[in-house]
């Protein structure tokens, strides 16, 4: 036999103080959460019900419940989420807190208990919106018929949080007039006091002020290109918000600067020349690549994209042919090569030739570079052998564009970049060789396959007992890069 239980109607509401004199009530009355039917008013769904009733009013009002000061910080969060199960979560919640076991008066230290962790999230969900709301508000300048300031903004935030993102903004901005408009309702400050009002369509607020210009003039001042990360950025200002962002007009335009700007604020922090190799790089007949090439080659002597010239011999530039099918990138000249102006011709240009030869290509076929082309080394040599000393990101930056004109001259249809330095200076300092080693990264902008592997020099660094199984790697990476090559003959 079934036992029917008296349903009770509560309304919900955002502000807390309401909530918690309505569930008080609720509560002290002994209406467990199963006999409470929530409607929230600002559901369409719920105009289907009936009128709901407030509790019969209590013998006594002075009862108390207590509750952690934690559970009303997240329920005051909570409340103004848009999700209307919100409602009984919450008397949930309150319920186990006040009514429950001794386990469930310390329900909140539960992570991972199924109300605890839904709480939590919808709370950081409200958070993390009235977050955004703080950033991304932009008031716009009205003047009133009677002369004064108004200053307006719309905003469209997930949920409805003018309420309580509003005190924010009268402290902020105390000594302005300003509206905020949304979706779900619109607050006021009139210089003493706040004030709220109903949802307004984004067509009723101002479009452009005097204070456009203000905004992308601020914003392109505070850009740093070198920490922008466009999938970050989506995530942290979604393009949802772009049409009430004066600046977002702009965010285009700075993103595909970003490279550049980035480019000129490392090479100032080292003393080079804004703009690294490229205003040393002549003009160049791109219809015939081998007068192009040894152009390109005649010019880079001239270079004073960075300081390296000053303590090496000369430049190494490329040696191959300006046809060929297969480039590979190293790091830098070393010794020898600064002596001999060839690029490979020491000690790790010995064991790459091996190891070509192992791997079924002839060395003379392919086109050999690195991603910097003058010799760095340490004031005290060893004997009479200078060691190199590793170029910096600002001194890979600025011979960068030795590189990627060499690569558009020949155009291989395979290229192999040997060491971290190489993959880096076309790839970015994200790129790990440990991680890409051997992949065939296909159709990027510098040929149609690019792989990465192990420079020869690490190979003569390794203990004795490692350089064969090290070489061996090397061989079979470069056994890829023939294999590509016999698919494209």
């Amino acid at each position: 036999m079934l036992h029917q239980t008296a349903t009770l109607h509560a309304f919900g509401s955002i502000d807390l103080d309401e909530w918690r004199s309505t569930v008080r009530a609720f509560v002290l009355s002994g209406a467990s959460p199963d006999r409470i039917e929530w409607i929230d008013p600002t559901d369409p769904q719920g105009t289907l019900h009936e009128a709901p009733a407030r509790p019969p009013p209590l013998a006594s009002t002075t009862a108390e419940l207590s509750v952690p000061r934690e559970f009303l910080t997240l329920a005051r969060h909570a409340l103004c989420h848009k999700n209307s199960s919100k409602w009984p979560l919450l008397y949930r919640i309150l319920w186990r807190l006040t009514r429950g076991d001794a386990r469930d008066r310390r329900l909140l230290a539960n992570l991972v208990d199924d109300d605890v962790l839904s709480l939590n999230a919808i709370a950081k969900a409200v958070r993390r919106d009235a977050h955004k709301m703080k950033a991304f508000v932009r008031f716009r300048r009205v003047v009133t018929e009677s002369g004064d300031e108004h200053f307006v903004a719309y905003h469209r935030p997930e949920h409805p949080i003018v309420r309580l993102v509003a005190p924010f903004f009268a402290r902020r901005f105390a000594i302005m007039r300003w509206t905020i408009l949304t979706p779900y309702g619109s607050a006021s400050w009139n210089g003493d006091e706040l004030s709220f009002g109903p949802a307004v369509a984004r067509d009723q607020a101002p479009t452009a002020d005097t204070l456009e210009d203000y905004w992308k003039t601020y914003y392109a001042s505070i850009f740093n290109p070198a920490r922008i990360n466009p999938r970050a950025m989506s995530r942290e200002m979604p393009k949802k918000y772009w049409s009430t962002l004066p600046e977002a007009a702009i965010i285009e335009e700075l993103l595909a600067a970003a490279p550049a700007r980035t480019d000129a604020m490392i090479a100032r922090s080292i003393g080079v020349p804004v703009g690294g190799a490229s205003p040393f790089i002549p003009a160049i007949p791109t219809d015939k690549p081998s007068i192009a090439l040894r152009t390109l080659a005649a010019a880079a002597p001239s270079c004073r994209g960075c300081d390296l010239y000053k303590s090496a011999t000369q430049v190494v530039f490329g040696h191959g042919p300006s046809d060929a099918r297969l480039v590979l990138v190293g790091e830098q000249p070393g010794d020898k090569e600064d002596l001999a102006g060839l690029p490979f011709v020491g000690p790790a240009g010995v064991l790459l030739s091996d190891a070509l030869r192992d791997a079924g290509i002839d060395r003379s076929t392919a086109y050999l570079t690195n991603a910097v082309k003058h010799f760095k080394w340490t004031p005290e040599p060893r004997g009479k052998r200078r060691i190199h000393s590793k170029p910096s990101v600002g001194e890979v930056r600025a011979c960068k564009p030795w590189l990627e004109h060499e690569l558009g001259l020949i155009k291989p249809q395979v290229l192999v970049l040997l060491g971290a330095t190489a993959a880096q200076s076309l790839f970015g300092a994200g790129f790990r060789v440990t991680q890409r080693r051997g992949q065939i990264i296909r159709d990027s902008p510098f040929a149609p396959a690019v792989i990465a592997t192990i420079h020869p020099s690490a190979v003569l660094r390794a203990p004795a007992e490692s350089r064969a199984e090290m070489f061996a790697g090397l061989v079979s990476d470069l056994r890829i890069a023939e294999q590509l090559l016999a698919l494209h003959k």
